[in-house]
């Protein structure tokens, strides 16, 4: 792939619930790869919608998604598993587990692939809990952290596996603003490291110092 070459492109991309339901109007988009782009928008604008069609979660009932070179609906629920490896997410709704500690819960996503040797296993895990500076909270337990602490546990289960793409899902709404700007502080390091960050976001007023590209969502169609 060269650079000019986007990894993520939308053409003309619909998506409806029960046949009654607009969340995304045609849209069309594309990111490049190692960008950082967020979008921001009210509560049901569509963001949601894009980061899960974007991960293969969901199918576009119109249109084109094509992601690194490849068209997702025309390629089976098993080849788009295999793509969602290379992409990280961080959900709106966290899905920690509750019962096990903060490397346990990183670790997770590596055991279920198999594809990892304890020590690799142990290597991958504990340098993502460096990332994002929790590695003195590997044997906490998730309702023992901080807000802003429970969010980093998000952020390190999702860039474990090193993935080529990175999505977060409102990672900034329950926090304070100190540290909602401490969680974009993140990604962009995630950024500099060649990432492809993708960020959702309603308050508008946490972007301007972070967002090199900012589109905003209203009623599932871009506006500005």
């Amino acid at each position: 792939m060269t650079p000019e070459t986007p990894i993520i492109q939308f053409d003309q991309v619909a998506k409806s619930y029960n046949s009654t339901i607009n969340a995304l109007n045609n849209i069309s988009f594309s990111i490049s790869k190692g960008e950082l782009v967020f979008l921001a928008g009210h509560s049901g604008a569509g963001k949601s919608t894009i980061l899960k069609l974007i991960a293969g979660i969901e199918l576009a009932t119109t249109g084109n998604i094509i992601i690194n070179g490849i068209n997702l609906a025309k390629i089976s629920q098993n080849q788009r598993t295999f793509i969602r490896q290379h992409v990280g997410i961080v959900f709106q709704d966290h899905k920690i587990l509750y019962d096990r500690n903060v490397f346990d819960n990183v670790r997770l996503g590596l055991d279920i692939t198999g594809l990892y040797s304890k020590e690799e296993t142990i290597e991958r895990v504990t340098h993502a809990l460096n990332a994002v500076g929790l590695a003195d909270k590997i044997k906490s337990r998730p309702q023992e952290l901080s807000g802003g602490e429970q969010q980093r546990l998000c952020i390190a289960r999702a860039v474990v596996h090193k993935p080529k793409i990175l999505l977060a899902d409102e990672p900034t709404a329950n926090l304070d603003r100190e540290n909602a700007l401490k969680i974009l502080e993140l990604f962009k390091a995630f950024h500099k490291a060649g990432v492809t960050i993708i960020v959702s976001a309603h308050d508008e007023s946490l972007l301007g110092d972070y967002g090199k590209r900012i589109l905003y969502l209203n009623n599932g169609q871009f506006r500005g």
